[in-house]
């Protein structure tokens, strides 16, 4: 295939010049080092000023079809050659624009230069790089064996590559991790089958190697929620990757044509946008579990990752599960990460097929088991039993599988949840972030679901801020971190944090309810009734008016609360009320005896709420009764 027209005259821009006919690069007159394939890319951009020009498009100007050359490296090294001539910067570019997903774009004004010539007419590649050609069967007999040639080819070869090692170039196949990656992003996996309908499948095919690589506890790894959000992103790769504060980027696309599955990748070494690895993988749909583990397994070679046995074991661990059986469950997880209440009961639908026709699948009860757990907390009427559900799908999960991270995460939660055995939870929160030191949602619960309810709030701030680190983008941990700088008393810190939340999102009801009490606790009424009022969506009408009416007392409003207290009360001979916020109120009124009965009201009906005892603001005017002392005890926490 002939290479596109390129310039023949000379090319001016800035204080460079480009000379065609000498296949040389000059500064202020001084001439450059720069290898021939990276001045022909050179060549080719500055004829297409302004266009966007493809790595398929480069791929095709220097090899041709020879797809078994490694054009990826080829290509990668030749743009950081002439990066690295032009002084230019990846980040902030004079000349050479990267477009993430497409190519790259010469974006300097030129000088000069509007001849045109054949790109064959250019100096030949060295041997060495140059795309392997067919040779013409010549007339004369062949000549198996001639020492002579073989040893001038070699002595040729040897000595351009010496000639290269003495220069300090690389070779452009050579793949140079330019520094450690420490912390990775794995970006959505475009879906190019055609299919929009297919996007579950590519979503679950990035969430498994995501999952796969934050096994590995040498490499910090980004979490779904924060990754999913340059879905289709226009950012360029050094911009995303200061966003989520890594070094790493994995990306690439899926493709599903009828039972088989191919994924490409590649590893970017971030602030350089520089590809250091790059791999297609191919498998039948019943082997696609193989597929993801071999390609963590390259990546975790890549980043020089050592393994430990349980990670290896686990990388070689493969479930027999049939295409339709994963299928289920790939939909399922589709729909949890939606979060809210129609995701979530789809999601249980989609699990319960999967079991239904393989009941020894272990993923699928762990993510009926995390389904039944998000339920409690994003439904308006949570299933009756949708704890105890929770609680046998997560211990079915383990059963069949010990090493799923998520299965005991959510059987930490349930432990304290049941008889609140909080040494169980510690143990299996300590399993879980054995197993996937990565896993966002098991540094968030551990911190603020055990280590708060302890008393370690300090403690619990900084285990949450490692989830944050994991998940940056997530609204949920970043207004947790600020609900436990309240417990802590660390009021300062926590309008801080909860205004950042506020810039990530300003319509979270969660952050308004939690400025609400951090303003409550600290005498700032006013913008208190505010906060409350954003958050009244959110919390509901029930649990606003309780909240309302603590806010009055607090305030010195005695008998706007006590009316309030009193619909509240005439409300729970109908429906059921959260009796902890109850007692909120008669603290406030200073009827210590009415508070203490509904905190008692609350025990006996199993202790929702009553995780906050220890931290809690609003309980400290009765800390010094010795009947709050006996509570604590008998709900299973350390004393004052």
């Amino acid at each position: 295939m002939a290479s596109p027209p390129l310039p023949l005259a000379k090319v001016k821009f800035g204080e460079f010049e480009l000379d065609p006919s000498a296949g040389r690069l000059f500064k202020a007159g001084i001439p450059l080092k720069l290898q021939p394939q990276p001045f022909r890319v050179l060549l080719l951009l500055t004829s297409r000023a302004g266009q966007v020009v493809t790595r398929e498009e480069i791929q095709q100007h220097l090899w041709g079809e020879a797809t078994f050359v490694d054009f990826e490296h080829g290509i990668n090294f030749s743009i950081n050659q002439i990066r690295a001539a032009l002084s230019d910067d990846a980040e902030k570019p004079r000349y050479i624009e990267t477009r993430p997903r497409l190519g790259y774009r010469f974006i300097g004004t030129l000088q000069g230069g509007n001849g045109i010539a054949d790109g064959r007419s250019l100096p030949s590649l060295p041997v060495a790089v140059k795309s392997p050609q067919r040779a013409t069967q010549a007339a004369r007999p062949r000549r198996w064996f001639r020492p002579g040639l073989y040893l001038g080819v070699l002595l040729a070869v040897a000595g351009f590559v010496g000639w290269v090692a003495v220069l300090g170039w690389n070779l452009p196949w050579q793949s140079a991790m330019p520094a450690p990656i420490r912390s990775l992003a794995v970006l959505p996996l475009a879906n190019l089958s055609g299919d929009p309908a297919q996007d579950y499948f590519a979503e679950g095919m990035t969430d498994e190697l995501l999952t796969d690589l934050a096994h590995f506890s040498d490499v910090r790894v980004i979490s779904r929620t924060s990754v999913m959000r340059y879905k289709d992103t226009r950012k360029s790769v050094p911009e995303i990757a200061r966003e989520l504060n890594v070094d790493g980027i994995v990306e690439g696309s899926v493709m599903r044509f009828g039972d088989r599955v191919r994924i490409r990748v590649q590893l970017i070494y971030a602030p350089r946008d520089q590809q250091v690895w790059a791999a297609s993988y191919e498998r039948d749909l019943k082997d696609v579990l193989e597929l993801q583990q071999d390609a963590a397994r390259d990546i975790a070679g890549e980043l020089r990752l050592q393994l430990t046995g349980q990670q290896q074991a686990r990388l070689s661990q493969t479930y027999t599960v049939s295409p339709e059986v994963h299928e289920l469950y790939l939909k399922g997880r589709y729909f949890w990460n939606k979060r809210d209440e129609p995701g979530l009961s789809k999601a249980i639908e989609y699990f319960q097929q999967a079991l239904a026709k393989d009941p020894n699948y272990a993923p699928a009860y762990a993510g009926l088991a995390d389904s039944y757990i998000l339920l409690l907390g994003y439904a308006d009427v949570p299933p009756p039993d949708a704890l105890a559900e929770a609680k046998a799908a997560a211990e079915e999960a383990v059963r069949l599988d010990d090493t799923l991270a998520e299965a005991h995460t959510s059987l930490a939660i349930i432990a304290h949840s049941f008889g609140w055995n909080w040494e169980e939870s510690r143990r299996q929160y300590e399993r879980a972030l054995e197993l996937n030191p990565n896993y966002a949602t098991a540094h968030h619960w551990y911190g603020d679901a055990y280590l708060a309810p302890m008393g370690r709030v300090n403690e619990a701030v900084e285990e949450i801020r490692k989830a944050q680190a994991l998940d940056p983008l997530s609204t949920i941990i970043a207004a947790d971190v600020g609900k436990e700088l309240i417990f802590a008393r660390r009021y300062d810190e926590a309008f801080a944090q909860l205004g950042k939340v506020l810039e990530l999102d300003p319509n979270f009801g969660v952050t308004h309810f939690w400025l609400w009490y951090a303003c409550t606790e600290t005498g700032r009424y006013p913008e208190a009734f505010t906060e409350l009022e954003k958050a009244r969506s959110y919390l509901g009408p029930h649990r606003y008016s309780a909240y309302s009416a603590y806010l009055e007392a607090k305030a010195g409003n005695q008998a706007k609360a006590r009316k309030q207290l009193a619909e509240l009360l005439g409300t729970s001979r109908q429906e059921d009320i959260s009796p902890v916020p109850i007692s909120y109120i008669y603290i406030a009124l200073g009827e210590k005896d009415q508070a203490f009965a509904w905190l008692e009201k609350a025990y006996r009906a199993g202790g929702a709420n009553l995780e906050g005892l220890k931290t809690v603001p609003a309980f400290d005017p009765i800390r010094p009764d010795p009947r709050f002392a006996d509570l604590v005890r008998r709900v299973g926490l350390p004393p004052q």
